[in-house]
């Protein structure tokens, strides 16, 4: 990516106050390497045979797993309050996204892994989880202020990124051709060369999550706050609809705790 001073955040009016995706401002920041795709599992299972690595939901022996991507219905151990979409599954994890009768595909995106896990792993590989202000201005592909990687609108065909369609969280078309996590190097990249940098699965950032940061952000390659107890996610994922998720956009940023793993959520990384 090269160096640049971009206007992040939300311009168009879209997000949800409690995610903090205003004001816009300035941030510069120097030129970095990112992957050009979600970590995938294959990569993923290279780290895991190489250090014997275990991670948080197979420590834990459960993770969140979303009910029509169930295989296993006998090994829920439990609804997620408030969105009893999410199931408690023992046995999910990287390795049996829907359970563990369910074998992960080498070209999908790795799931089920925490910040703790990706955060493992970037150790392991000499690359870092990119800074919340690096994950956008990748993403933005040189598009100043667009909704979308690649412009304002989404396409009437369906066929420019992997989300809900149909009736969240009951029925999904897939008219994108997929109704969970589709392979990394699906649909077109941007215009800096990353695939899928929104939809298909949400992306763990180095930061902690705060909603009133970019009130106090400084210009120059921010990092966000010292303290939290959230870190920051990017992207949205295959899960994303307007009526419910409408975070599958440039500038939509939410949060989960470091440990935390679901079949949602992966992350890409950075030159160190």
């Amino acid at each position: 990516m090269p160096g640049q001073t971009y206007a992040m955040g939300d311009a168009h009016g879209d997000g949800v106050r409690a995610d903090g995706e205003q004001p816009v401002h300035d941030v510069r920041i120097p030129a970095f390497r990112i992957d050009a795709t979600s970590v995938t599992v294959a990569g993923f299972r290279s780290f895991i045979e190489a250090t014997g690595f275990r991670t948080d939901a197979e420590r834990y022996g459960w993770s969140a797993v979303f009910h029509l991507a169930l295989t296993d219905p006998d090994h829920v151990a439990g609804r997620m309050h408030g969105t009893p979409w999410w199931l408690g599954v023992e046995g999910a994890d990287w390795a049996h996204p829907g359970g563990p009768s369910d074998t992960a595909v080498d070209d999908h995106p790795v799931v089920h892994v925490s910040w703790n896990d990706a955060q493992a792993y970037c150790s392991w590989a000499g690359r870092r989880l990119p800074s919340e202000a690096e994950w956008e201005a990748a993403a933005r592909g040189g598009l100043a202020s667009r909704r979308y990687p690649w412009g304002d609108e989404l396409p009437e065909d369906g066929h420019a990124v992997n989300i809900w369609q149909g009736d969240f969280p009951v029925r999904n078309t897939g008219a994108d051709g997929w109704i969970t996590t589709a392979p990394v190097r699906s649909f077109q990249p941007n215009g800096y060369g990353l695939w899928q940098a929104v939809g298909n699965v949400w992306e763990w950032c180095a930061d902690w999550f705060s909603p009133v940061y970019y009130a106090q952000s400084p210009v120059d390659d921010p990092r966000g706050p010292s303290t939290g107890s959230a870190k920051v996610i990017r992207g949205g994922s295959y899960l994303c609809h307007d009526s419910y998720c409408n975070r599958y956009r440039n500038a939509a940023r939410s949060s989960n705790t470091p440990d935390s793993s679901t079949g949602n959520t992966g992350f890409r990384t950075v030159a160190a």
